[in-house]
């Protein structure tokens, strides 16, 4: 696939007023969330819930893709139609999450890094014959002052993986989605996470410069600048929009096609609020959409695990609002 072509796809990944639904969680993760609300952690179970996901009605007004897991895009619904089909026919680009979660770090304690990289040719060629068109990898930067975290060995690690991942995404045909987390867990305050997260984007790009990663075929999935969740001083709306729109200005290049945020941990609401406070501020040099997996989820989850056979179509309406409320928040249109 030409760079053309892989550009042509990031730019509809982050089409106006959509964005991309994360249900890309590894069957172990899934099963905390299957256990939080009371439902068996069965394939099936895994099954039926992904397929209420993507058949929403009217999901693609809002919602142009979805990261999906090893185990997701190769199910189909219960009528037997692939995943992959029924998203392809509804307009929604399938992705495909390739890495293989994080490890410790040797030499560098409390920090991890992502590994996936053996193999992740081979894996890359069997998802784009499966229907993928993009893929994601996921790093994973801690933030603690007391210890002296993140070090530039950590970051330098884990930009040098992400890297090596965009690189044979775009070999094999695929858009390379890179998301480098500056995590929200601890008590750093606004100012702190804004230093991090500036200096993980310039290390970043600056390595998929030299790996010969085209840029204008490759989507940022960023977290936002924010308080750390036990900081005693949150900030407002208005200073996460501004610092982090500071923060990408600073470090993203033009050229990329479009940046879509994660939620991290935040509240429904304060995740599609800080989005739409971003393009409230606008124009902005790139389009800024969301890449959201609980923020999407998490209240339809609740429903349909009152009733797993006659609360589908209700549960199916809340992911909907849920990807209307972001979808305008991609406009900067929303309204609390």
């Amino acid at each position: 696939m030409s760079i053309e072509q892989l550009a042509d796809i990031a730019r509809a990944m982050v089409a106006p007023g959509k964005g991309i639904i994360a249900i890309d969680e590894s069957t172990t993760t899934i099963a905390k969330r299957f256990e939080g609300v009371g439902i068996p952690n069965s394939e099936e179970n895994r099954r039926a819930y992904r397929e209420l996901l993507l058949t929403a009605p009217k999901l693609s007004d809002h919602i142009s893709g979805a990261i999906l897991f090893d185990e997701t895009i190769r199910q189909a619904t219960k009528a037997g139609v692939p995943f992959t089909k029924v998203m392809m026919d509804n307009g929604i680009i399938p992705g495909i999450k390739v890495d293989k979660g994080t490890h410790p770090l040797a030499g560098c304690p409390g920090e991890v890094v992502t590994e996936g990289l053996d193999g992740l040719r081979e894996r890359l060629k069997e998802y784009a014959a499966l229907g993928a068109k993009f893929a994601k990898w996921r790093a994973v930067i801690n933030i603690s002052v007391d210890d002296g975290t993140p070090t530039n060995a950590c970051i330098d690690a884990n930009v040098h993986a992400l890297s090596r991942y965009a690189a044979l995404c775009q070999e094999q045909g695929l858009v390379p989605m890179v998301e480098p987390e500056v995590l929200m867990d601890g008590n750093h305050d606004i100012e702190e996470c804004y230093n991090v997260t500036e200096t993980v984007l310039r290390m970043m790009f600056d390595a998929l410069y030299l790996h010969g990663v085209d840029l204008d075929g490759t989507i940022l999935k960023a977290s936002m600048v924010i308080s750390g969740k036990d900081c005693p001083e949150q900030a407002s709306v208005e200073e996460v929009a501004a610092l982090t729109l500071r923060c990408l200005k600073a470090s993203v290049p033009a050229i990329l096609p479009g940046i879509v945020f994660l939620s991290g941990g935040q509240s429904d609401e304060a995740a599609t609020a800080h989005l739409n406070a971003m393009n409230k501020m606008g124009p902005n040099p790139w389009p800024l959409s969301f890449s959201y997996g609980r923020a999407m989820q998490s209240a339809a989850l609740k429903l349909w695990s009152k009733d797993l056979v006659n609360n589908i179509a209700e549960a199916q309406q809340t992911v909907y609002a849920r990807a209307r409320d972001n979808g305008l928040a991609a406009l900067g249109q929303w309204t609390s």
